[in-house]
């Protein structure tokens, strides 16, 4: 990876763009949390004939007006769904070309095949960090058994004994858990392991430095408005 946006915390990460300002995984959504001076965005991808689209569920009905399952759902249909106060559902491509070079992009995997298309879709590293991650393991391996040059990180919503193994295994320095997983005892046995911990969805600026200071490399917010590198004791 090189020197850029993961590289020096702590690192601010827009939580599927700014979730909590504007509707989430939408253009208006990332550009809202560039404004706020994020280091890099979270995102989320399923496919979709094909094409790799940016949105959490795998089913319509929390995030847009359509129903039924994206995966089953043309992608004419999809793409003239409201996806919050009149945005669209956004294709990768989309928010690779809106963003800066210098905002770093997590994508998730999550929808089926998406480990293998995000592989092929990826072209080789260049200025932009890009960091891949996802709660399917296997997805990630997927990813990793094509892609060697970029990053990856396994999401953790509940700890397991060999959590620190299973993330040096993807040799990728990283590692996602859940806020309430990231005690201090356990961001410093992340440290002492060579891994870099990226802390999800910390929305408290109080919480947001005592985990900075516990050792937290990152963290994802859906409030970049108030969880910034000033607010944290970074400016």
């Amino acid at each position: 990876m090189s020197a850029g946006s993961f590289d020096q915390p702590p690192v601010i990460i827009g939580h599927r763009g700014a979730a909590g300002l504007v509707p989430e995984n939408t253009l208006p959504s990332f550009a809202a949390a560039v404004e706020h001076g994020v280091q890099a965005v979270e995102l989320d991808v399923h496919l979709a004939e094909g094409e790799l689209v940016v949105i959490h569920d795998p089913t319509l009905e929390r995030t847009t007006s359509g129903t039924g399952q994206v995966a089953d759902t043309p992608l004419a249909e999809l793409r003239a769904l409201d996806a919050g106060q009149g945005a669209r559902i956004p294709t990768l491509t989309e928010i690779f070309d809106l963003l800066p070079a210098s905002v770093g992009i997590n994508i998730e995997l999550k929808g089926a095949g998406t480990g293998p298309a995000v592989a092929h879709w990826l072209g080789i590293p260049s200025e932009r960090d890009v960091l891949i991650s996802s709660f399917d393991h296997e997805a990630l391996r997927s990813f990793r058994a094509l892609r060697k040059d970029y990053p990856v990180a396994p999401l953790f919503s509940r700890w397991r004994p060999d959590a620190l193994k299973i993330a040096q295994a993807f040799e990728g320095g990283y590692i996602n858990l859940s806020r309430k997983l990231a005690t201090a005892r356990r961001l410093e046995a992340i440290g002492a392991a060579g891994l870099r911990a990226l802390i999800y969805t910390v929305n408290d600026p109080a919480e947001a430095r005592a985990l900075v200071r516990a050792g937290a490399w990152g963290l994802f917010t859906d409030f970049p408005d108030r969880i910034n590198r000033a607010t944290v004791g970074i400016d």
